[in-house]
């Protein structure tokens, strides 16, 4: 049997309730994740090509730069941050804070 694909595994919402009793939350908590993933994931990219800008750009630099293309392939088949921020939610990796009820009825006033 094939191996199926990380993006297209069908997630079991209760299974992401179970750490916060929350769906919504949860969700929210994975989305700040995969966000704060996406930036670092960004900026490891943004830093290794900049190793090779020019400031002359000919076309036979850029066909014979092969270190920067498997560069940019190897980012292009990392696991998408979502999937990522979910995998390290589901296994308890992800630290996150709930504020106080109090604390969220003050403020509000």
């Amino acid at each position: 049997m094939a191996q199926v694909p990380a993006s297209i595994v069908t997630r079991n919402i209760s299974d992401l309730a179970v750490e916060t009793g929350n769906v919504y939350q949860s969700v929210s908590i994975i989305s700040k994740r995969a966000n704060q993933i996406a930036v670092k994931v960004k900026e490891e990219l943004n830093s290794k090509l900049a190793e090779f800008a020019t400031t002359v750009d000919n076309l036979e630099e850029v066909f014979e730069n092969r270190e920067q293309i498997e560069i940019s392939k190897y980012y292009e088949r990392m696991p998408k941050p979502t999937n990522m921020a979910i995998e390290e939610f589901i296994e308890g990796k992800v630290y996150f804070r709930q504020a106080d009820d109090e604390a969220q009825t003050t403020s509000a006033f």
